[in-house]
């Protein structure tokens, strides 16, 4: 009989399981090799803190919360600045091309010019300074304050102002005003002295050959309507006036040829009667001063008119127009030059830069010579020099 084996399950076992359990562990290990495989890897767990470093632990715990909490915050502040940014940058593009838009058609404003507090014709050189421009709203009582005002600044620059023809009467007076269209006043100073001596008197005029007067006319253009108006006016004063030139407004606008300008300068200079001259120098200086926005020139007579008293009319027309001719120029005015540059509203129409300017005067004192051959003696004793006959080049 076979003696069975004692606890073969049990002491048999035992070292095929310590003989599988190497292999067995090897087996688990490959498994869970594979497994972790596509896993990210468990961080390694921190080793046992010795008694010595859990006593430190407080005091690390306490330093790294002071270094790591901001540098997380920083950290963060720097993600969200950099995300405003990206979506301020995905939304520019449109935002800018709107904001150009706005700017591009949007008015350039300019700074008001101001001009300095008070400039003369003989300016020295100073840096440009800009006009404060009297109120688009101008109360009358300022207006009228400004415009007598300039007129006051323009009689210390022009004292020695005057009608700039040649005459000795008043009929040489009023056959010179109607000569003086479209032409320069010079022109007609240099003209009349022959007519004159020919035909010193209306009767003698009237009388005229025409053929003769158009050929001492000639150089003051226009010459054949002009002779028929000086013809045509001698004979209405021989046969109306008894020869001699009325001194009534109603009775000169008669004559052939004279309008209320004409009537005007004859009125104010032959027979101190006051009047306004509306040439084309006062008409432009009166609107570029806004004294009025008229442009007919009966409607700036009596606009401007209102503005002064009659006692003025005469030496302001006078002082105007001399301003007009010598600095305030109709292309190029010499704003830098000028003496009420800090009442007037068009001040930076022209040259600013006083040097600059100082070269468009067309000015007496600057030693050009006058429209007039036989000037007034306080212009002459001004410095102003006589105009040179015809044909003297």
């Amino acid at each position: 009989m076979k003696k069975e084996p004692r606890n073969e399950s049990t002491s048999g076992a035992a070292p095929a399981a310590k003989r599988a359990a190497p292999a067995t562990k090897a087996a688990e290990a490959t498994k869970a090799a594979k497994a972790t495989k596509g896993a990210p890897a468990k961080k390694a767990a921190p080793a046992k803190k010795t008694a010595s470093a859990e006593r430190a632990a407080p005091a690390t715990k306490a330093a790294q919360a002071k270094t790591t909490g901001p540098a997380k915050t920083t950290g963060a502040v720097k993600k969200a600045s950099a995300a405003k940014k990206t979506s301020a940058a995905q939304k520019t593009p449109r935002a800018g091309k709107a904001a150009a838009a706005v700017v591009n058609t949007a008015p350039l404003r300019k700074k008001p010019l101001i001009a300095p507090k008070k400039a003369t014709a003989a300016v020295k050189a100073a840096p440009v300074k800009t006009v404060v421009k009297p109120s688009e709203e101008e109360s009358r009582t300022a207006l009228v304050r400004r415009a007598r005002r300039i007129n006051r600044e323009l009689a210390e620059v022009f004292p020695y102002a005057h009608p700039e023809l040649d005459f000795e009467n008043p009929f040489q007076l009023v056959v010179a005003t109607v000569l003086s269209a479209q032409t320069t006043d010079l022109r007609v100073n240099q003209t009349t002295p022959a007519l004159f001596a020919k035909y010193p008197t209306p009767e003698d005029l009237a009388a005229a050959n025409p053929e003769e007067v158009e050929e001492i006319l000639r150089p003051t253009g226009f010459f054949r309507a002009k002779t028929k108006s000086v013809m045509g006016l001698s004979k209405a004063l021989v046969e109306d006036f008894g020869g001699e030139v009325p001194g009534r407004l109603e009775d000169l606008v008669k004559l052939p040829g004279v309008g209320r300008k004409t009537a005007f300068v004859v009125l104010g200079n032959a027979f101190g009667r006051p009047g306004i001259t509306v040439d084309t120098h006062f008409q432009r200086l009166v609107r570029r001063w806004r004294w009025t926005e008229e442009t007919d020139p009966d409607k700036i007579e009596a606009a401007v008119g209102a503005l002064f008293p009659k006692s003025d009319w005469t030496d302001l027309s006078h002082h105007v127009i001399w301003h007009g001719r010598r600095i305030c120029h109709a292309r190029k005015p010499a704003c830098g030059a000028c003496p009420i540059a800090p009442l007037c509203p068009a001040y930076g129409e022209g040259e600013t830069d006083p040097e600059k300017a100082k070269k468009l005067l067309k000015y007496e004192k600057g030693g050009l010579p006058g429209q007039r051959l036989k000037p007034p003696q306080v212009y002459l004793d001004a410095g102003g020099r006589p105009a040179p006959p015809l044909g003297a080049g």
